[in-house]
């Protein structure tokens, strides 16, 4: 499970023979399921192009202090805001001369000044120049202000030198960065969620649904990528902002998130459906719309698949957990659900209390499970969210969940 998983980092790349090792080293960070975005020097363009880091980070590339497109999208303000990590390598002499001086005449010095997250330097040379007087004190004074040092390593140069000044090899750096990060709760784990309502149509122009706005399932998705988690949402109509780090899928009616949640239940390490999904469909959808004619209207309806159920029968089956929103006799049905389709906890609420429920921003609960219950008093659904996904994170990682 790793550290770097929905982590934000900004390589920076100065100019060097070991520039061509960034594009393996984003390649490495990806894989451990980082988020990247590269920043170059105009020194390092020279060395590898832009495009083929752009291709292996998904992200566009940073290279120029006064591009007002990139400015009016994400500058270098906007940057250092999102960082977690800041990671230069290879870094050059020169460059590390300019970081231990507090000069920004380019993008990347100015970013290393405004970012206030975790940095590291990963210094690439020759070995006289890494022996030098001036680059030991220049490489002092990063390490006093808390800057990370990865490296250098030993052995031949580019130059045919042989000695200390080697950029590390692009695993060990990407190992190096992992270390900068505790382990979180559901580092590593695939999570899948269910969000909102789901809408059965009874002809083109209308259908059937509820009031449900979708925030407890992505304050959910939002707070168990933060907690380090692969998620996909799959999300019914609701006009909601897709959580940073969150694989979204949109669906409508529930036999489109029921094939949706089966296609995608055996990878999965917990499953949480907070979705309100229609029980029943009209057994016929009308071609064209239905014309104002009689004083009724009789409409047949049928069952829809029951999801949570047939994710908790799956033979390789996550952890699930389901939701009963209810209005009266909370406790009883939502023990009920729990014994009845099997799951390894529920989160009951009363979607009838003011202020809470549908379409509110808070909410309150009781987690459930074979063991007991806890109740979480209201507060915000975001708040809530993540104090649900430390419960279930605990759980999960019990040895005896039940």
């Amino acid at each position: 499970m790793s550290r770097l998983n929905n982590r934000h980092i900004v390589l920076g790349i100065t100019g060097g023979i070991a520039a061509y090792k960034a594009a393996e080293l984003v390649r490495r960070l990806k894989e451990r399921g980082a988020e990247v975005h590269v920043v170059m020097t105009d020194a390092a363009r020279e060395f590898i192009t832009p495009l083929t880091l752009q291709a292996l980070s998904g992200n566009p590339v940073h290279s120029s202090l006064l591009d007002p497109e990139a400015e009016a999208a994400m500058g270098h303000i906007e940057l250092a805001r999102w960082a977690d990590l800041l990671l230069v390598a290879p870094a050059s002499a020169d460059f590390i001369a300019k970081l231990a001086h507090g000069q920004a005449d380019d993008l990347l010095s100015t970013l290393w000044l405004a970012c206030q997250a975790k940095k590291a330097v990963a210094p690439a040379m020759n070995q006289a120049m890494w022996a030098d007087p001036a680059t030991a004190e220049n490489m002092n004074t990063l390490r006093e202000r808390g800057v990370h040092i990865y490296g250098p390593g030993a052995g031949e140069q580019a130059c045919g030198d042989v000695g200390l000044g080697r950029m590390l090899e692009p695993g060990e750096l990407a190992d190096l960065s992992e270390a900068q990060f505790e382990s979180r709760l559901l580092d590593g784990m695939r999570v899948l969620i269910t969000a909102g309502p789901t809408r059965e149509a009874i002809d083109p122009v209308r259908y059937i649904s509820n009031h449900s706005s979708g925030k407890m399932g992505f304050s959910l998705a939002r707070a168990a990528a933060d907690a380090g988690a692969s998620v996909t949402l799959v999300a019914g109509p609701v006009n909601l902002p897709t959580p940073a780090g969150v694989e979204r899928i949109d669906v409508v009616s529930a036999q489109d998130m029921y094939d949706a949640v089966l296609a995608r239940t055996a990878e999965s390490d917990l499953f949480i459906g907070c979705a309100a999904v229609a029980d029943y469909r009209p057994a016929t959808v009308v071609e064209q719309k239905i014309k104002k004619q009689n004083d009724e209207m009789t409409l047949t309806l049928v069952r829809n698949p029951d999801i949570i159920s047939a994710v908790s029968a799956s033979e390789s089956r996550p952890f699930t957990v389901g939701f009963a929103a209810e209005t009266q006799d909370v406790l009883g049905y939502a023990k009920g659900k729990l014994e009845r389709k099997k799951l390894d906890a529920i989160i009951a609420n009363d979607v009838s209390v003011a202020g809470i429920g549908f379409n509110s921003d808070q909410n309150e609960v009781i987690l459930l499970t074979a063991r007991g219950e806890q109740a979480l008093p209201r507060m915000g659904k975001q708040q809530l969210a993540d104090a649900l996904i430390e419960q279930l994170a605990q759980l999960l990682n019990s040895t005896d969940p039940a």
